[in-house]
C-alpha cells in the first residue's frame, strides 16, 4: 500500500475538491462514517456513553460527524471542544452548526471547572473519540490540549483516534511533547508516514484506512514514492539446479575478536536458500568457525598483528571477487586502520554488486564519495548510529526524520540503503522507499543484523534483482523473527533463533501463508 506525506494528502484533498468536484462535506462525511463503522464493529454504540474531544480544524469536524452518527445510532455522546468554535471553516463549520441543533451537549473547555467536567464525563464513558489534532501538527502540545491528552491517557478507556493520535507528527511519527495512546486509529485517503513509523505506529493501536471516495488514480499514483514493503515473488527452485544456480557469494568478514558476525552472515545465506557461501576471514579463525558451519567454504586470509584481515590480501580478494555473483564485506571486520583502508579499496575496485555492513560502513563513512564512483550496484545496511556517521548528522536527526535522511543518502551515494530498526526502511536512489512491517522487539539482539546481511544476499542468489533482494531480505528476516517469537517468545531471542527459522519463513512465503492482516493495513 502507498503511504503519503501530510503535504501529499493535502494535495489529494485539494485535487478531489477542485478538480474532481467532490465536495469537502462528502469527504468529511465519509471520514466520520469510517470512524463510526469501526466503533460500531469493535464496541457497539446503542446505549453506550461516548466522549468526543474535538479541536477546531478539519480533524475536529470529522469528530463532530462521528458524534452525530453516534447520536443517530442511539448512543449517548458529549462533545468537549478545545478552542473557539467561531474559528471553524468550511465543512467543519457546517457540521458544528448541525450538531449544535441536535440534542448533543457541547462544552467548550477553557477553565478548570470545564476540564473537571470532562474528567468526570470521561471516567463514566465507554469510549473516547480523539479528534483534537490531525496530521498537520507542527509544534509541541501545550496548555489545555496537553491536559486533555493526559486525561485521555490516564482514563484507560478505549480510544478511537481520528486520522492519527493527537500529538503525533504526521510526517515522522515522533511525539510532539505528548500524544494520545489509541486502541484504534482510522486514517483517511492513505496512511501517513506518521501512522507507520515508531512511536506513532505503536500509538495508533490497530490501524485502518478509508479512501473516503478518492479514486485509485490518486492513491495509486506513481508520484507517491513511499509504500509498505510487501513480498516480492520468488522464482521456483529448478528441479535440476546445482549450488551455483542459487547464488555464489563471497563474504569478507571477521577478526580475532569477532567470530559470530562472519558465521551468522555466511550461514544465514545458506539457511535462506542461497547456494554457495564462501567466507574469507583471518586464517587463525577458520578452524573455530568451521566447527559451527561446516557447510561454508572457507578462504583463509593473511592477518594483521591484531588478527584482522591484512592489506596483503588485496589482489587475491579482487581476483576472487570476479568469480562470484556478489560480495558482502564488513561483518565483524574490525576497526583496525589497515583493514579499514582495505575495505575502502575493495569497495572502490570490486566490479560486482556488493553489500557493505557493520564495520565496513564505518570504513566507508570516512570517504563516502567512493560509493558513487563504483561501477556496480551497492547495498548499505546501517543502523541509526552507522547512518549518523555515514551522512554526518546526529543520531537524533537521523531517527527524527528517517524518511528524508534515507532519501537524501540514497541519492547522494547512489546506493540501495536499508536503514535498520523497528519498521526498517529500504530506499532506492530513485527516491522509492519501503517501510517494512515484519519483525518484533526480540530481534534487537547481537548478530541479528548479520543474519539480515546473509538473507539479503540469499534473495539475490535466488534470482531477484538487487533492489528487490534488499526488500525481500528485510521482509524475510523480520518474518523469521516473528516465527521464532511465536514459538519461543521475544525475550531471550538470539540471532541463531532468527537464522534457524529462515527455512520455515521461506516455506510460509512460498506457500502464500503470510498473514496479510498482521503485516498490512485494514481497509474500511
Amino acid at each position: 500500500m502507498k503511504i503519503s506525506t501530510v503535504e501529499q494528502m493535502r494535495a489529494m484533498d485539494r485535487h478531489a475538491i477542485e478538480n474532481l468536484g467532490i465536495p469537502d462535506e462528502i469527504l468529511m462525511e465519509n471520514a466520520g462514517q469510517a470512524v463510526y463503522f469501526v466503533i460500531l464493529r469493535e464496541l457497539g454504540i446503542k446505549e453506550k456513553r461516548f466522549v468526543v474531544f474535538s479541536g477546531i480544524g478539519n480533524n475536529g469536524g470529522d469528530g463532530l460527524v462521528v458524534a452525530r452518527k453516534i447520536h443517530s445510532a442511539g448512543g449517548r455522546v458529549k462533545v468537549f471542544m478545545l478552542g473557539d468554535p467561531g474559528k471553524y471553516q468550511g465543512a467543519a463549520k457546517r457540521n458544528f452548526e448541525i450538531v449544535s441543533r441536535l440534542a448533543i451537549d457541547i462544552v467548550r473547555v477553557g477553565t478548570k471547572s470545564t476540564m473537571e467536567d470532562a474528567r468526570k464525563e470521561t471516567m463514566h464513558s465507554d469510549a473516547i473519540v480523539d479528534a483534537i489534532f490531525g496530521t498537520g501538527l507542527s509544534r509541541d502540545v501545550e496548555g489545555i490540549y496537553r491536559d486533555a491528552i493526559d486525561l485521555i491517557n490516564e482514563s484507560r478507556k478505549k480510544v478511537f483516534s481520528v486520522d492519527i493520535p493527537s500529538g503525533v507528527n504526521g510526517n515522522t511519527g515522533s511525539v510532539m511533547g505528548t500524544a494520545v495512546r489509541a486502541d484504534h486509529t482510522v486514517t483517511f485517503g492513505l496512511p501517513k508516514i506518521g501512522n507507520m513509523l515508531f512511536p506513532g505506529y505503536e500509538l495508533c493501536g490497530r490501524l485502518y484506512v478509508s479512501h473516503i471516495s478518492f479514486p485509485p488514480s490518486l492513491y495509486d499514483s506513481d508520484s507517491l514514492k513511499v509504500e509498505t514493503n510487501e513480498p516480492v515473488g520468488l522464482v521456483s527452485r529448478a528441479t535440476d539446479g546445482h549450488k551455483g544456480d542459487f547464488g555464489d557469494v563471497l563474504f569478507i568478514a571477521g577478526a580475532s575478536t569477532y567470530f559470530g558476525a562472519p558465521y551468522f552472515a555466511a550461514m544465514s545465506f545458506l539457511r535462506a536458500g542461497g547456494g554457495y557461501s564462501r567466507l574469507a576471514l583471518p586464517a587463525s579463525m577458520v578452524s573455530s568457525v568451521a566447527t559451527r558451519g561446516s557447510e561454508i567454504v572457507f578462504v583463509p586470509l593473511k592477518e594483521t598483528a591484531s588478527g584482522s584481515i591484512s592489506m596483503e590480501n588485496m589482489s587475491f580478494l579482487l581476483e576472487l571477487s570476479e568469480k562470484v555473483d556478489m560480495v558482502v564485506i564488513g561483518p565483524g571486520i574490525s576497526l583496525n586502520e589497515e583493514t579499514q583502508q582495505l575495505v575502502r579499496d575493495l569497495v572502490l575496485k570490486i566490479e560486482k554488486p556488493i553489500l557493505v555492513d557493520g564495520d565496513g560502513i564505518t570504513a566507508v563513512s570516512s570517504k563516502p564519495e567512493i560509493l558513487k564512483q563504483r561501477k556496480a550496484k551497492t547495498i548499505l545496511t546501517p543502523h541509526p548510529g552507522e547512518m549518523s556517521r555515514l551522512v554526518g548528522l546526529g543520531i537524533r536527526e537521523v531517527t527524527g526524520n528517517r524518511i528524508q535522511v534515507l532519501k537524501d543518502a540514497c541519492s547522494r551515494f547512489d546506493s540501495i540503503i536499508v536503514l535498520k530498526g523497528a519498521h526498517s526502511l529500504v530506499g532506492y536512489p530513485d527516491g522509492s522507499m519501503f517501510i517494512n512491517m515484519t519483525g518484533n522487539p526480540g530481534m534487537a539482539t547481537a548478530g541479528s543484523g548479520d543474519v539480515l546481511t546473509g538473507t539479503i544476499a540469499a534473495m539475490f542468489g535466488l534470482g531477484l534483482k538487487l533492489e528487490d533482494a534488499a526488500r525481500m531480505g528485510v521482509f524475510m528476516h523480520g518474518l523469521s523473527g516473528d516465527l521464532a517469537a511465536s514459538k519461543k517468545g521475544e525475550d531471550g531471542m538470539t540471532a541463531r533463533d532468527i537464522m534457524d527459522f529462515l527455512p520455515e519463513a521461506m516455506k510460509v512465503l512460498r506457500r502464500g501463508q503470510v498473514d496479510d492482516k498482521k503485516y498490512g493495513v485494514e481497509m474500511v
